[in-house]
């Protein structure tokens, strides 16, 4: 975590982002960047912004608004690197985790619901759905204690062992206890003993250090997800996301995004590599 990418609006959630970073900053010693998109106007973005006073006037905004963003006791001794980018808001902050190597991305999410989170989706969607890196999302300022705890939820099917490795090692860094959960549901029931043996092939592909297994009933799997937590007091929930898009992403859904969207913990989220990498 070396490299850590701040989206940023310059609004309440992106600051309790910002805030999040740099306490992860000062525990890992990490670099902060610090980037806005500018997602301008069709005439706008297609065109040199050097021969558009309109688009100057939004870059030099742009700037004014991280010197004040940027003025915080909090950040004092952290690099701090603001990037401004021309493009829409996802393909943004893509393009600025290859560009920059960025290891984590931490976002503010207010979330969305009804007609914009069916049709629209929320920004903090987009990216948990694209992003090859993990992505943390907070609603509140999250700072990490001497005692942690972390969910990290799955199906345990073979494809999510590469984000449980990553999950493993996030929970190493960070001292957290990992409750491996299982969610059962009347729609998808598995019998307790196939479970057990999902996760424990799990566990032999990258043993944290502090562990339990757990399997929980509920009507859906979000639910179980959110009460499971309730329960253990879990600090973080952690997913894998298969980053689905179009038709596949309408009718199937995520349940990443889902999460993202309605509990309250901070959630992170870990891509599942494509078939065709590598």
């Amino acid at each position: 975590m070396k490299r850590i990418l701040v989206p940023t609006d310059f609004s309440d959630e992106a600051e309790f982002a910002l805030q999040t970073a740099a306490n992860f900053a000062r525990k890992f010693g990490s670099e902060i960047y610090l980037l806005h998109v500018l997602d301008l106007p069709v005439h706008l973005a297609t065109s040199e912004t050097s021969e558009l006073p309109e688009a100057l006037f939004f870059v030099k905004l742009a700037r004014q608004k991280f010197e004040s963003f940027t003025d915080k006791p909090y950040l004092k001794g952290i690099r701090v690197f603001d990037i401004v980018e021309s493009d829409t808001i996802a393909s943004g902050i893509t393009k600025s985790v290859t560009d920059n190597n960025i290891d984590l991305i931490i976002m503010g999410s207010g979330g969305a619901t009804g007609f914009k989170e069916v049709f629209i989706g929320s920004n903090t969607e987009k990216v948990v759905r694209m992003a090859q890196v993990p992505v943390f999302t907070v609603k509140s300022l999250f700072e990490i204690r001497d005692e942690e705890s972390m969910i990290f939820a799955s199906d345990f099917s073979r494809e999510s062992v590469e984000p449980y490795k990553r999950a493993s090692e996030f929970a190493k860094k960070t001292g957290a206890t990992l409750h491996l959960l299982f969610v059962n549901t009347p729609n998808n029931f598995v019998t307790t003993r196939e479970a057990e043996e999902r996760m424990n092939f799990f566990i032999k592909n990258g043993t944290p250090k502090k562990y339990s297994l757990n399997i929980y009933n509920d009507h859906t799997i979000e639910q179980g997800i959110i009460h499971f937590a309730n329960i253990v007091n879990a600090r973080m929930i952690g997913l894998s996301t298969h980053g689905r898009t179009g038709l596949s992403h309408f009718f199937n859904g995520s349940i990443s995004e889902d999460i993202v969207n309605h509990a309250m913990r901070p959630v992170i989220t870990f891509k599942i590599p494509d078939q065709t990498e590598g």
